[in-house]
């Protein structure tokens, strides 16, 4: 891509990466750490603020990624980073089972009284959201007494054993890592962009709602589900977005049966999709919801809030965990739930999305390559075809699009069963300058791309 002078007012360019100094530290990261874990560019951070990054070689980057929906208030928020401040002067973890303390009884509370739905409500911390999405289930299953939990294709919950089994994905995330959990089941989630020829949206919901039926006619009774799960919107799945008819569709399922629903809120809570949550753009209270991700800032805390009928089920001792819900992280989300009230993050998101989609929808009429725009709040998927019609997916075009935007200055990451989504994942706090300056820049790697591929 040729320089544009539009582009130099935040992305600062040093050397390509990886930079000297980020090479001779990919050089310890390949000796020491297993080639497992996955690393979106290939340098390291050495300070971020707000919806910026700089490297160990001076590259500062827009971030479009914000640590995979983790830092909607963006990077080192001052109130988070103060709040943190006073409480490394107090107390570290004394541990919640062990002594109390306070923060963790605010930030339940805060949750109780902002998560979907007036009825009373209980909230406990764990560590990740993984350990969140395992601790729902066990809370399902220990108050209906049933044993089977429904998940759907192309959803995401997690790594750890229970989790991995409900997500959907094979490669890389259950590849070789089997036998899996017992008693867990996908079911289709609507996918309107690739459903077949002349099947309208309302057709798509009706067939898979049916398909709960048969399912419960042929494999499990729906009086042994103990819940369904899902993602309000797919996360690592592409962005997948449903209809309010089909997420109600779901929630009358659960109610005929008895059956608890959970939703997964990991990626899409704290005012992502421009709601506090996503389930309120369906008009639906799930029974039990998980978070994490951005609830702290990028700190390690999840949370699982529902009924409290419900979360009172296990007896004392039977959930929790000795790091969970710890001091630094409750008090950071409680700075991180102020600042999403006080700077109005939910309508921000709103801005957001409809600047991504305006451009990209506008992108998508001067070439044929993107498929879909897809954006529910600052929630933003750009979805890549070989060709519009036959819809086959394009991973390698959208593998190079993706290098060459690292390459000039922004931070982003793909998603999708067919590895074909680009995902934007800005915190919510980057400005408008920032946010056109980061779209040029994905802007021109797309036909930058695209004319490689022409000319090859």
């Amino acid at each position: 891509m040729d320089q544009n002078p539009r582009l130099t007012k935040y992305i600062d360019r040093k050397t390509a990466i990886p930079g000297p100094q980020a090479q001779a530290l990919l050089e310890r990261r390949m000796a020491s750490i297993p080639r497992g874990p996955f690393n979106t560019v290939p340098t390291f951070a050495a300070k971020g603020k707000g919806a910026l990054l700089t490297d160990v070689d001076g590259n500062t980057f827009i971030d479009f990624a914000g640590a995979i929906g983790s830092l909607n208030v963006g990077h080192c928020p001052p109130k988070v980073v103060e709040a943190l401040k006073a409480q490394l002067e107090q107390y570290l973890h004394p541990c919640f089972h062990v002594m109390m303390y306070e923060p963790y009884v605010a930030l339940a509370e805060k949750l109780n009284a902002i998560t979907p739905g007036d009825h009373k409500k209980k909230t406990f911390f764990l560590n990740s959201g993984a350990e969140a999405v395992e601790n729902a289930v066990k809370i399902a299953r220990k108050y209906t007494g049933r044993r089977a939990v429904i998940s759907f294709e192309r959803g995401f919950h997690g790594r750890t054993y229970m989790a991995m089994s409900l997500t959907s994905k094979v490669k890389p995330y259950k590849n070789g890592f089997g036998p899996f959990a017992p008693d867990t089941y996908k079911m289709p989630y609507p996918y309107y962009y690739r459903a077949p020829s002349g099947m309208s949206q309302d057709e798509v919901d009706d067939q898979i709602l049916q398909k709960f039926e048969d399912f419960f006619l042929a494999e499990v009774p729906g009086e042994e589900v103990a819940a369904i799960m899902m993602e309000p919107v797919q996360g690592e799945g592409g962005f997948v977005i449903p209809s309010v008819r089909f997420v109600q569709g779901v929630k009358a399922i659960c109610d005929k049966y008895g059956i608890l629903l959970i939703a997964d809120e990991v990626q899409t809570g704290f005012g992502r999709t421009g709601k506090n949550f996503a389930m309120e753009h369906y008009g639906v209270v799930p029974d039990l919801m998980t978070m994490s991700k951005s609830i702290a800032a990028g700190l390690p805390i999840s949370a699982v809030t529902g009924r409290a009928e419900v979360m009172d089920a296990p007896g004392v001792g039977e959930i929790g965990g000795t790091y969970g819900g710890s001091p630094l992280g409750c008090v950071a989300a409680l700075k991180v739930i102020e600042m999403l009230e006080e700077d109005r993050l939910a309508e921000r998101a709103v801005s957001i999305g409809s600047a991504v989609s305006e451009r990209f929808l506008q992108l998508q009429q001067e070439v044929d390559c993107i498929g879909d725009v897809r954006t529910l709040g600052a929630m933003s998927a750009i979805e890549l075809v070989k060709d519009p019609v036959t819809k086959e997916p394009y991973k390698e075009l959208t593998t190079r699009i993706l290098q060459e935007a690292h390459q000039h200055g922004v931070i982003v990451m793909g998603a999708g069963v067919y590895s074909n989504v680009i995902r934007i994942l800005s915190p919510l706090v980057i400005t408008d300058e920032q946010l056109s300056e980061g779209l040029d820049v994905l802007e021109r790697a797309v036909k930058a791309c695209i004319s490689k591929n022409i000319s090859e």
